[in-house]
């Protein structure tokens, strides 16, 4: 099976790599290749960047073989393969040491591989002085060094490294196409897998979550039914105070048995017994962990609560267009019923003024204003009243 099986809905982004793969692999033309040195993955939360960036790695590791080899797919997926390094971050931003860390490790030569393959998951959270630390590398990179970057877009990163790097952009998968992949590779039924892509909108690890874990489906359907209760400017704090608590859980459910597994392994390599007593020589170095982790966690409960409003976007989407008369599919088609009860309890202009308002508690948000009051100011514009006769 060819790395690129496991991708979907990205046929044009996917024939630029693979083009790149094969040239580099049996050595085309000085000129005729369509590789170079830095890769620019851009597209939509969950269009599947960092699935590609790895296929393309695997495809560059591999020995002599562009479609990969199952030990190099291995190594890739456990992020062990010793030509390949990559940069993730759980946190709100992405530190400058460790942007340094990585550009001096690219200064190595390959051990096994054709290619040095650097990877750098959500480049677009560099800062403007951590993204110049980049850019040297960018600049004067080793000649058998290759990055690839993923960002949402362009414009989340500096122009000057935007002019070093070729951008291959990708769109939103169809549903049907996440469903496909969801069901071949998840093992779910095609109805479920379908309902999952449906309401993650193509998200393709938010259509697996969905497809494949029952709290999570409890809890987007618990949001979407809070949205709809709201009658009152009471009714939006109660619910604003329970959505964070939602979102809390979530993301809970995400980081709390990575943290123990995370604390275990570092007591049994520091040499401690589970429940003894840490040496005040080694607690510093404990402590960074949990740092770190609150870092994560931070960072993960904002991913839940802008899940949740992304969520509430589509409620009040599909809100709007059953108000206009459109002819479509709803994505949240299992609550159809009290969609078109919605309908009835505002007029378009409320329903519109609700999504401005959830794209301004996205922004506040992110610009680190209380969760708490972002939300109730959000909700406040969700009260369903009766339009004026």
């Amino acid at each position: 099976m060819s790395v690129w099986d496991e991708l979907t809905g990205q046929a044009e982004a996917i024939s630029i790599f693979r083009a790149a793969a094969e040239s580099s692999a049996f050595g085309a033309p000085t000129g005729a290749s369509s590789m170079t040195h830095a890769w620019l993955i851009t597209g939509p939360p969950g269009s599947g960047r960092s699935n590609l960036a790895y296929a393309f790695a695997t495809a560059l590791l591999s020995p002599g073989n562009p479609q990969g080899d199952e030990t190099t797919r291995r190594q890739v997926a456990a992020r062990t393969h010793p030509d390949l390094s990559v940069l993730s971050t759980e946190g709100v931003i992405i530190k400058m040491d460790d942007v340094r860390k990585l550009v001096a490790s690219s200064q190595y030569s390959p051990s096994v591989a054709r290619y040095r393959v650097m990877v750098i998951e959500d480049a677009d959270r560099m800062v403007e002085r951590t993204s110049n630390v980049l850019l040297k590398a960018l600049e004067e990179p080793p000649p058998r060094t290759v990055w690839i970057l993923c960002a949402p877009s362009e414009a989340d990163l500096i122009p000057t490294i935007r002019s070093r790097v070729r951008s291959v952009r990708l769109r939103v998968p169809s549903v049907m196409d996440v469903a496909e992949l969801i069901a071949r590779r998840d093992g779910v039924d095609i109805n479920t897998a379908t309902r999952a892509a449906r309401e993650a909108q193509s998200h393709i690890g938010m259509a697996h979550r969905l497809a494949t874990n029952d709290e999570a489906r409890r809890r987007r359907q618990q949001t979407l039914e809070i949205a709809l209760g709201i009658r009152s400017v009471s009714d939006a704090v109660i619910a604003a105070a329970t959505m964070l608590e939602l979102a809390g859980q979530d993301a809970k459910a995400i980081t709390a048995e990575r943290d123990a597994e995370e604390r275990e392994s570092a007591m049994r390599s520091l040499g401690i017994e589970p429940g003894g007593t840490i040496p005040a020589t080694l607690r510093s170095q404990l402590k960074a962990l949990e740092e770190d982790q609150k870092r994560r966690a931070t960072r993960s409960l904002r991913d839940g609560l802008d899940r949740i409003m992304v969520d509430m976007l589509s409620l009040y989407r599909d809100v709007l267009l059953l108000q206009l008369g459109a002819d479509f599919e709803p994505v949240n088609l299992s609550i159809q019923a009290a969609l078109r009860t919605a309908t009835e309890s505002s007029t378009p202009e409320q329903t519109l003024a609700t999504m401005d308002a959830i794209a301004t508690a996205r922004k506040r948000i992110e610009g680190n204003v209380s969760p708490a009051l972002a939300l109730e100011a959000m909700l406040v514009a969700a009260v369903r009243k009766e339009p004026h006769k």
